[in-house]
C-alpha cells in the first residue's frame, strides 16, 4: 500500500472480526489436533494408512495456513499499522515470534510426515503430538499478544478505507477451500449472519461449495468430532 491516511478522532473504527476469526480458527486447529496426537500416542485412538495420510495432510496444510498468515501480517499489515500508529505500537517483538515460528513449523511438518509414513508407530504419534502441543502454546501466547495490543491499535490508529485494502490484500493469499470452511466453523450465530450479510450471495454460495468437501475431510481426520457451520 503506497499511501496511509491514519484514523482521525470521530471517523468510524475498521471492523476487526475477520481477524480475530481467523485467530479462533487456528487455535481451534491447533487444540483438536494435539489432542488427536496425544490420543494416538495414548493408543486411544488408531489411525490406518488412510487415516495416517488424511491427518498428514491436514498438519501439512495447517502448518501452511499459519505460515501464510503470519507472512501477510509481516508484509502487509505491519507496514500499514506501523504507517498509521507511529510510536504508538512496537512490532517488534511479535515480528520475532513470526521468525520464530519457521522453525517450529518445519519439524512439525516433519514430523506429520513421518507419522503418515507410520500410523500405527507410537514413537510417530508421540513426536507429532508434542511438535503440535508447542505450536499450540506458542499460538496461545502470541495470539494473545496480538489481540492485546494489535487489533486494538488497528480500531484506533487504522482508516477504515485502509483496513479494507488490507484485509482484501490479505484475501489474496488465502487457501479460501481451507480457510473458509475453518473459519465459518468457528462462527457464532450473531458473527454468521454478519459475516453472510456483508459477503452476501456470492459468500453463501462459496460456502455451500466448499464446506460439504471439507467436513468430510474433517471427518476422516477427526472422527465424528465436527462441528457443523452456523445457521443463517
Amino acid at each position: 500500500m503506497s499511501t496511509v491516511t491514519p484514523r482521525t478522532e470521530g471517523d468510524p473504527r475498521p471492523d476487526t472480526l475477520g481477524m480475530r476469526l481467523a485467530h479462533r480458527a487456528m487455535l481451534r486447529d491447533a487444540r483438536r489436533l494435539t489432542a488427536l496426537a496425544e490420543a494416538l500416542a495414548a493408543g486411544t485412538a488408531t489411525a490406518d494408512p488412510a487415516r495416517g495420510t488424511a491427518i498428514g495432510r491436514y498438519v501439512a496444510d495447517f502448518c501452511d495456513s499459519i505460515h501464510s498468515h503470519h507472512s501477510a501480517e509481516d508484509d502487509v499489515l505491519w507496514p500499514v499499522l506501523a504507517a498509521s500508529a507511529g510510536t504508538h505500537v512496537d512490532l517488534a517483538e511479535l515480528s520475532d515470534d513470526h521468525a520464530a515460528l519457521d522453525p517450529l513449523l518445519a519439524r512439525l511438518r516433519a514430523a506429520a510426515r513421518a507419522f503418515a509414513a507410520r500410523p500405527a508407530s507410537e514413537d510417530a504419534a508421540t513426536a507429532l503430538a508434542v511438535e503440535l502441543a508447542e505450536l499450540r502454546d506458542v499460538l496461545d501466547e502470541h495470539i494473545a499478544d496480538e489481540e492485546a495490543t494489535v487489533l486494538p491499535a488497528v480500531e484506533e490508529y487504522v482508516s477504515v478505507g485502509d483496513w479494507t485494502a488490507v484485509e482484501a490484500r490479505i484475501r489474496t493469499r488465502a487457501r479460501l477451500s481451507f480457510e473458509a470452511p475453518r473459519v465459518a466453523a468457528v462462527t457464532t450465530p450473531d458473527e454468521y449472519r454478519r459475516i453472510a450479510a456483508e459477503g452476501g450471495l456470492a459468500l453463501r454460495l462459496l460456502l455451500a461449495v466448499l464446506v460439504p468437501p471439507f467436513r468430510r475431510r474433517e471427518r476422516r481426520v477427526f472422527g465424528a468430532w465436527v462441528s457443523s457451520v452456523p445457521e443463517s
